[in-house]
């Protein structure tokens, strides 16, 4: 078929895709394949369920054949892709094979694991059918041991906390957010955690995992051991990149591609989580949806390069929001901070004296907008 598309994921960068090239062009024949039921829902909502009481099914915005026939979209849901054959452009899957005159990877990342004995015990909560396997069990639990405090570890240790149930939060950093501000600077949140109830094991691990008659019981580095209901790892995420790599396909960590969003193959492309454009793999839904944007007309023939402006982050702690943007995790920034009752305004400047990075949070929060037109890169 002329100009045939073929997209591998159903998530928000497959779908985010789809979109912007139904914006282009209303005939182009499109093909997404996926191994999930490929039904819509917003990832970032997952941080919420516990508190909202939400089911899985709650989380549905649109089924698969509203949006294949909404975008006129052909859909191999349930598909699992075996294998990339280069040679004759087709998708080796388990049911059937799939032609391609174009191809976009958009395969996500899969969460880490801590590599410890019994880690098959932990959970992990990166998607609507991971959450439905394991609602019940998250549902019914009293003390729940998240794994990583960094973004979604922190976003899901104070929802859990909202819904009544005991959080202990583990990070081998120092302080939470480690990867994002410096320990000053997150320690207001560090305060609320510790004001509203959630236990906090910093500079620690877990090291054992055991499963026992009443729930689970876990060891820490530091020889702490608690007995608990479930262990959430939210320690990174690792782009799926194996599809790519068998093919023959340049990845580092992601599948590498240039700023077209063009691996090293000239007709197969690669957009969301799985992707490392020129050198940085760009997991938030701004950066995918300008993607988007660009590699639906490139696949339709453009040869649009992605720039990205300073985007700004939200860090979904209802109790204590924050909003941060820039190069937050520079460590030559000398940080100018104000504090009041009501949040705080921190400024990060270069030795130049230009402004690179800012933090706020709580009613300050508003001032992220004017900060982040401000910003230097």
């Amino acid at each position: 078929m002329e100009n045939h598309i073929v997209i591998i994921g159903s998530g928000f960068a497959a779908r985010q895709l789809v979109k912007s090239l139904r914006r282009l062009d209303k005939a182009v024949p499109i093909t997404l394949v996926a191994a999930d039921s490929c039904a819509e829902y917003n990832k970032p909502d997952l941080s919420h369920v516990f508190s909202l009481k939400q089911r899985a099914e709650d989380l549905t915005r649109q089924t698969v054949a509203q949006f294949a026939q909404e975008h006129d979209v052909h859909v191999y849901a349930n598909t699992h892709v075996m294998a990339i054959d280069r040679q004759t452009k087709q998708l080796i899957c388990d049911k059937q094979s799939i032609g391609y005159q174009k191809l976009v990877i958009a395969t996500g990342a899969t969460p880490m694991i801590p590599v410890i004995p019994e880690n098959d015990l932990m959970i992990t909560l990166n998607s609507q059918e991971e959450y439905q396997r394991h609602q019940e069990t998250l549902q019914s639990a009293k003390r729940v041991m998240v794994l990583g405090a960094g973004l979604i570890g922190s976003e899901l240790a104070m929802d859990l906390q909202r819904s009544g149930k005991h959080v202990i939060l583990v990070d081998r950093a120092h302080h939470i957010l480690s990867l994002l501000m410096p320990a000053e600077l997150s320690s207001r949140l560090s305060e609320k955690f510790s004001q509203i109830g959630i236990e906090l094991a910093l500079n620690n691990e877990l090291l054992d995992l055991q499963k026992t008659v009443t729930g689970l019981k876990a060891t820490l580095r530091n020889g702490w051991v608690t007995d608990v209901d479930a262990v959430i790892s939210a320690i990174g995420l690792k782009p799926n990149i194996s599809l790519a790599k068998a093919a023959g396909l340049s990845t580092h960590r992601g599948i590498e591609v240039n700023p077209q969003l063009q691996t090293t193959d000239a007709n197969i492309y690669a957009l969301g989580d799985c992707a490392e454009v020129m050198g940085k793999v760009q997991s938030f839904l701004q950066p995918i949806q300008l993607g988007a944007i660009v590699l639906a007309k490139n696949v339709l023939g453009a040869t649009e390069t992605l720039t990205l402006p300073a985007m700004l982050v939200k860090v979904k702690t209802p109790d204590l929001p924050l909003f941060l943007a820039g190069e937050t995790h520079r460590h030559d920034l000398q940080w100018q901070i104000t504090l009041n009752p009501d949040g705080m305004v921190a400024k990060g400047f270069d030795p130049l004296k230009q402004l690179r990075a800012f933090i706020t949070s709580e009613e300050q929060t508003p001032q992220a907008f004017m900060l982040l037109r401000e910003l230097t890169h």
